[in-house]
């Protein structure tokens, strides 16, 4: 059944009386009225509750921000608005001030403003009036403390001799003055200091010093304005036009102070509903045009004197709007929302107030024939003006990409070079270049010519020149080569890369006995144990060179041997040679030389012939005789090669023939080692 407006307000109030909040209200009645003045009646209820308590509040604790609310936002500004409006009355009563609130402060706070102004006020004769006894009992006390008298034989008693301060010592008195004076030359009397002229004053920039007894003070070199006056400490205060009774206002009117003026205000106050003007008249209030909507939803306010009235519209809607959920006013149809999509694709639709127009999106243009929106190709229209590199048309729009070793800037059109580097494409060494990067390798590798990235071993050893980096054997490494040398007999040279014979002889690292001779060859010795035949000594000058060691033993007969005496033979010599193991030859070797030592015969009497009496195995070797330097020389010439390893005996003659008999002979026997290494 329909509730009457007191029954709807009534449910409010109980429901607010006692949940202490308006939130989760149950609606009693499906009216729309009723519902309305339900929640209303609720929150002007918990309204008056929160003010009571903060009425009550600042009565009790005189401020209000220490109280902590636990309820929702607006009920604590209910709280607070009338505890600040108490506050303020409470004030305006304790200075003397009027207690008609201004009509700013609101009508609602100027009620609570007034309420706690006037209250009390009997009670404040009252303890003025109690505090009188107080006054004259402590009078009293201050009389019988008088009768006592402790400085009796004080010789400054009474201040004695001193104009301002005296200190008793016994047997005489020192006189001292106060702060802000200094003592005359007597002893007794104190001068004043004047801080002005001794600069011991604190005035700052715009303020005059102006001494006084015993100090100072500092007044300001500008006047303060109209109602205001300078004090003693040069600081401008209102002046208080209505205590002072410099004001002006008319008999019917309460004169209010303001910070450097004064408010004269009526005493007649105006009915709810009317607000008062500067002379005094009361004036409707037009709550119509409030920001606080008096009247609901659905519903226009119309004013009236002293009040309002609400009154319910029935709007009808033209094309292009319908009513709100409330039924109350039109609102635009937003035919953009719609899902049918008026404008057809490739368009937006743009709603307006009553309609709706379509236009192409962004990237799209209007086509007079097909009356259609068609892409714009950005890319033909504007080549080379919008990407760097390429561009690539989409519906409605474009993008930029770059060719391979470049990447997209953040501005998406310009493009940027990749290190590609970074990412370490390459085995060994990388080197980046515009758009794209080189690969190289360190020494001793070469690139694959397969990917062109990873870095090969280079063969030293196997290329066209790999037989002549090193003389004996060239052993490849990752990088690099290493030459090898026989495992004995050699040593590699300081070039890493020749081999060195050891000379075993001369190291002494040899093993040939003490009997034997110790002969050098390529890659090793032989211990060779050479003897002088009978009626033979060696001689002292063994000679050693650098291929050949040669022992040589002299004739020594034996007295009275005259066969020993007749034989023609006067030297055996025994030389030690190494030759290659073998050799291309184009001419010739030369390998020995006999120089011959001429008799005392004449010359033109004696004939040298030299001759290989044995060991010449496959005709290997020949001699011829030379002429050199005055002297007769038989060579010894290497004609064919010889593979080693390889030993021979080479018997030589050199013959001294003098008509046609030998008469002088020297026997070499050459000792010849073909090694199978040649370095």
């Amino acid at each position: 059944a329909d509730l009457s407006m007191e029954e709807c307000c009534d449910k409010g109030v109980e429901w607010a009386n006692k949940n202490k909040r308006c939130a989760s209200l149950p609606l009693t009645s499906e009216s729309r009225e009723c519902s309305m003045t339900q929640v209303q009646c609720c929150r002007n209820k918990l309204e008056e509750h929160y003010c009571s308590d903060g009425i009550e509040f600042a009565n009790v604790r005189e401020e209000c921000d220490s109280h902590i609310s636990e309820n929702s936002t607006c009920e604590a500004e209910y709280f607070k608005k009338c505890c600040y409006c108490c506050l303020l009355g409470k004030t305006a009563q304790v200075q003397g001030r009027s207690c008609e609130p201004n009509l700013k402060i609101g009508y609602q706070c100027g009620i609570v403003f007034r309420a706690c102004c006037v209250k009390d006020q009997e009670g404040t004769d009252v303890s003025i009036v109690d505090d009188a006894p107080k006054k004259e009992q402590a009078e009293i006390s201050k009389e019988e403390l008088d009768q006592e008298d402790p400085y009796l034989h004080d010789g400054c008693r009474g201040g004695g001799p001193c104009s301002q301060q005296c200190r008793d010592t016994g047997s005489s008195y020192v006189c001292s003055c106060f702060v802000g004076y200094q003592l005359q030359p007597d002893g007794v009397n104190c001068e004043d200091i004047n801080e002005c002229i001794t600069g011991a004053h604190s005035c700052g920039i715009g303020q005059t010093c102006i001494n006084t007894l015993g100090s100072f003070r500092c007044q300001r070199d500008t006047s303060c304005g109209t109602g205001y006056e300078l004090t003693d400490d040069s600081r401008c205060k209102d002046i208080d036009e209505c205590e002072t009774g410099t004001h002006n206002c008319p008999p019917d009117f309460i004169c209010q102070n303001t910070p450097g003026s004064f408010r004269c205000r009526p005493k007649l106050q105006c009915m709810n509903g009317f607000i008062q003007d500067a002379l005094g008249n009361c004036i409707d209030i037009n709550e119509c045009l409030s920001t606080n909507m008096p009247c609901p939803a659905g519903q226009i306010c119309i004013n009236t004197d002293g009040s309002y009235t609400c009154q319910r519209l029935s709007p009808s809607c033209g094309r292009g709007y319908h009513l709100n959920e409330d039924g109350t006013r039109c609102v635009d149809v937003d035919e953009c929302s719609s899902s049918n999509q008026p404008c057809g694709e490739g368009h937006v639709c743009i709603n307006a107030p009553g309609n709706y127009r379509c236009e192409c999106k962004a990237g799209y243009s209007f086509d007079v024939i097909s009356r259609t929106c068609i892409d714009i190709n950005e890319c033909r229209r504007y080549p080379g003006r919008l990407c760097a590199h390429k561009c690539e048309n989409t519906p409605g729009s474009y993008y930029c990409t770059c060719t391979m070793g470049f990447k997209l800037s953040t501005d998406s059109r310009s493009c940027e070079d990749i290190n590609e580097c970074e990412s370490s494409p390459c085995s060994q060494e990388c080197a980046n270049v515009y758009g794209s990067y080189q690969c190289y390798c360190r020494r001793g590798f070469q690139l694959s010519d397969i990917d062109g990235i990873s870095c090969e071993d280079i063969d030293e050893c196997a290329l066209p020149t790999g037989g002549h980096i090193c003389s004996f054997r060239c052993i490849n490494i990752p990088g690099s080569f290493q030459c090898t040398c026989p495992s004995t007999g050699y040593r590699l040279a300081p070039n890493a890369r020749n081999c060195q014979d050891i000379d075993e002889c001369v190291a002494e690292t040899h093993n040939c006995s003490f009997n034997e001779t110790c002969f050098n060859i390529q890659g090793g010795f032989r211990c060779l144990s050479l003897e002088c035949p009978e009626n033979y000594r060696k001689s002292g000058d063994t000679v050693r060179l650098e291929k050949t060691d040669t022992i040589r033993c002299i004739k020594s007969c034996r007295p009275n041997d005259v066969s020993c005496v007749l034989d023609p033979v006067h030297t055996i010599s025994h030389t030690v040679i190494s030759l290659p193991t073998f050799r291309e030859f184009t001419r010739p070797e030369e390998i020995i030389f006999l120089r011959a030592i001429t008799p005392t015969y004449p010359a033109n009497q004696a004939d040298i012939i030299f001759d290989i009496t044995e060991g010449n195995l496959r005709d290997s070797f020949d001699i011829i005789k030379r002429y050199m330097d005055g002297m007769t020389v038989g060579v010894v010439r290497q004609v064919r090669p010889i593979v080693g390893p390889f030993h021979a005996i080479l018997k030589l003659e050199m013959n001294y023939v003098m008509g046609g008999v030998v008469s002088h002979r020297n026997i070499v026997n050459v000792h010849i080692f073909v090694s199978e290494y040649w370095f």
